[in-house]
């Protein structure tokens, strides 16, 4: 007898060569087989006569083949089966089956048969062309009802798939479920058994909802349980509490030039706030390009170093930490504060512009001295470093450059107040003697377990972790930084609340008022030289500009760079021959891009012809136009933070969606940047058109496409966030629910949750 457990190459229906295949797309047992859910359904449920009332609506009709033959197509090397079927009002109708002569073996003369397909007109005859079929006296499984459509692949179809699914279904009855008894009963959900029959061969439309919604639930209920599990366990660490010096953020923001958002101030107080609390804060601070989330960092910076505590910014690459390193230099600078700037290789070192080769080099700068004359700079940083200057540093450029060794020392003696990097500062020998609080920027660009490693690893450096009067905390609980992370991708509210219910979430949703909207127009192949025009003036009156063209697909890289390349070459010659063009893609190393992209930031380029590698954040506020080439290949989201690269100065700025498409949902998707410059409102546009699956690179998440698809029913996230919440008050280990504990437990290695 088969069980949830046996083996599919173990199930005698299922020959060796469909084993093989089904274990390349990881169905291994039964059970396997069972959760392998259909991605769509054929509506075959209409059954009707065969009359021409019915001419293009797809209908299930039931008769006997009367007559049956093959022709073949030689000049076309094809084969066409054709049956004439006959029901019982004495009509009669055509099926045709193009390269299936194997067909008429089971449908000969006199079988009663059941067809399911469009019904249309060829002269006076009455046709279905590739319709479903089986044998009449059959339960319907292909024909007459939903018909479940799964995932194919070269020699499984999904007829077949249907064929070993359907005895199998037996076996669910075996399954235990995951979701406990008063959960379903108060939520009137299916049981285990009722939800997968109905999943697989639903009795109605109605029936099948109530499937997909209780499977939804059970996947969205145990990320809910994951995520506060894990926020539980966050705050159950302890963190050095920052007291919130009102006096001291009021003078900062008083003296800065412009005037903070609403949302600015509301975020910066949860922030300082949560700094205040001795459970380390784990925020996520999710604000559209533009919107601040830089000046909202340095206040929460601010008030960590002015207590006395060191701070980490990290950047997902070296020209944003360089961006950092330059703003946060400006920020501070009537600070007496020493920061660093800590990459693995760069060539621009300082906010001054200087260059420098080699590999491992650093620069460590007090922001009370930013001046240009090097010497003034040696005699006034003397509180940054006592070190040898023979011994211990490069040569001299407008900041101090310090070996790596030299740099580590400072930072792990507390010498060193901010510290601006990349994957740098996750490195075994990087140690902090009084690390209070990490920020992390574009945060989704750095793995879980990157993460981890900075909040854990960063406290084992010797001295002790000061506490909040500066006193040794030896004896204290051990203590882990403050975490900030923050997201230029705007977050629509339902997936923030089902993917990230772990953080707490602080929105910039308002733009500073002084900054300009971005005039955004599609530009069809027809007025394609007007916008050329109109970037050449652009150009005479001293701006930039951005062409990004498409990424086909991953694995065509290299023609990826060939269209760049050629692009490059089109736009140079043919197009812009009087002007300065730059080049950047994917297979150019790091080093290279910097360099191109800091040759652009320096106006050496009047355009850069860049496919999608050009950085979320880079900060060009010289170039006033962005020109995205196939514009229709984007997801919205893409497209917006694209858009954002430019605006971000004081000129007027434009956005030019170039497309070769005039389809309606191509149109209706580059409609939605046109009428709008809201990040989430092109982000929950964006969820609606593509659906979740695709959102953000959700696909790579794990999370099954069940759960992925209900992501915008906010009603089912909140009951199974609830329903967590509910059971984990009581039984915070899971210890009286243990089916669910393992369930959980096989979730979590598949799932990839913040």
């Amino acid at each position: 007898m088969s069980t949830l457990q046996t083996q599919l190459k173990n199930i005698p229906k299922i020959l060796p060569k469909y084993a093989k295949i089904l274990e390349k797309m990881e169905l291994h047992s039964v059970e396997d087989l069972l959760l392998n859910f259909p991605f769509r359904y054929d509506d075959f449920s209409q059954a009707s006569p065969i009359s021409p009332e019915y001419i293009n609506q797809t209908v299930t009709i039931e008769g006997m083949v009367t007559k049956s033959k093959l022709a073949r197509v030689f000049r076309r090397k094809m084969t066409i089966a054709e049956i004439t079927v006959e029901d019982s009002s004495g009509n009669s109708l055509k099926a045709v089956w193009f390269n299936q002569p194997f067909i008429l073996e089971s449908l000969k003369e006199g079988t009663p048969v059941r067809l399911s397909g469009k019904l249309t007109l060829k002269g006076k005859v009455l046709q279905m062309s590739n319709p479903a079929w089986e044998r009449a006296g059959r339960e319907t499984t292909n024909t007459g009802c939903l018909v479940p459509v799964y995932n194919e692949t070269r020699g499984l179809t999904s007829k077949w798939l249907r064929w070993q699914i359907k005895p199998l279904l037996a076996i669910a009855q075996q399954m235990e479920d995951v979701v406990p008894y008063e959960i379903r009963q108060r939520l009137n959900l299916y049981d285990i058994y009722t939800a997968l029959t109905q999943i697989h061969f639903p009795d109605s439309k109605e029936k099948l909802l109530r499937a997909q919604k209780r499977f939804a639930f059970q996947e969205m209920f145990l990320v809910q349980l994951k995520t506060l599990q894990i926020k539980s366990l966050w705050e159950g660490n302890a963190s050095v509490p920052i007291a919130f010096d009102e006096k001291l953020i009021q003078n900062f923001v008083s003296g800065l030039p412009f005037k903070l958002t609403n949302a600015q101030r509301k975020a910066s107080f949860e922030i300082l706030k949560d700094l205040e609390k001795p459970a380390p804060m784990n925020r996520l601070l999710n604000g559209d390009v533009g919107s601040g989330k830089t000046m909202v960092a340095a206040i929460a910076s601010l008030q960590a170093m002015q207590a006395g505590f060191q701070v980490v910014i990290m950047a997902p690459t070296e020209v944003l930490a360089k961006q950092h390193f330059e703003s946060f230099n400006k920020i501070f600078e009537k600070y007496d504060f020493n920061i660093a700037l800590l990459t693995n290789s760069y060539k621009l070192v300082s906010s001054h512009q200087s260059t420098v080769n080699g590999n491992d080099k650093v620069v460590i700068s007090q922001w009370s001295t930013v001046i240009k004359n090097a010497t003034a700079v040696i005699s006034q940083q003397s509180t940054v470093n006592n070190c040898n200057a023979k011994d211990d540093r490069l040569p001299m450029t407008d900041d101090v450059i310090l070996k790596r060794d030299v740099l580590l020392n400072k930072i792990q003696s507390g010498e060193i107040n901010l510290v601006i990097g990349t994957h740098a500062i996750i490195q075994k020998d990087v140690a902090f003697k009084n690390l209070a609080l990490i920020i992390i920027d574009e945060q989704h660009r750095f793995g879980v377990a990157q993460r981890a490693f900075l909040q854990q690893e960063t406290m084992s450096a010797n001295d002790p972790v000061k506490s909040a009067t500066g006193h040794g905390a030896s004896g204290q609980k051990k203590t882990i930084p403050h975490l900030l992370t923050m997201t230029a991708t705007p977050i629509p509210r339902t997936l923030a609340i089902a993917m990230f219910g772990s953080l707490e979430l602080s929105i910039l949703d308002e733009m500073p008022k002084n900054r300009k909207e971005i005039v955004t127009k599609i530009i069809p192949a027809t007025i394609r030289q007007e916008a050329y025009d109109f970037i050449r003036q652009q150009v005479h009156e001293g701006r930039q500009v951005f062409v990004i063209l498409p990424l086909v697909e991953d694995s065509k890289v290299l023609t990826e760079i060939k269209a760049a390349t050629s692009e490059h070459q089109r736009l140079s010659s043919e197009i812009f021959p009087d002007l300065r063009l730059g080049l950047l893609h994917g297979k150019l190393k790091s080093k290279d891009k910097e360099d191109v992209m800091q040759k652009f930031k320096d106006r050496e380029f009047d355009i850069l012809v860049s496919t999608s590698v050009v950085e979320v954040g880079i900060d060009i506020p010289n170039a006033s136009v962005i020109v995205i080439e196939d514009a229709d290949r984007f997801g919205l989201s893409q497209l917006h933070q694209f858009r954002g690269r430019v605006g971000r100065g004081e000129h007027q700025s434009y956005c030019f969606l170039f497309t070769n498409s005039n389809t309606d949902k191509a149109t209706e998707r580059l409609q939605a940047m046109e009428d709008s410059n809201d990040g989430f409102e092109i982000s929950q546009k964006d969820l609606e058109l593509r659906g979740p699956g695709q959102f953000f690179g959700l696909v790579q998440s794990g999370l099954p496409d069940i759960a992925m698809e209900h992501l915008s029913n906010i009603k089912l996230i909140k009951f199974a966030r609830a329903e967590a919440q509910n059971i984990l008050s009581s039984d915070p280990d899971l210890k009286k629910h243990p089916l669910l504990a393992s369930a959980l437990q096989k979730f979590q290695e598949k799932i990839h949750l913040e």
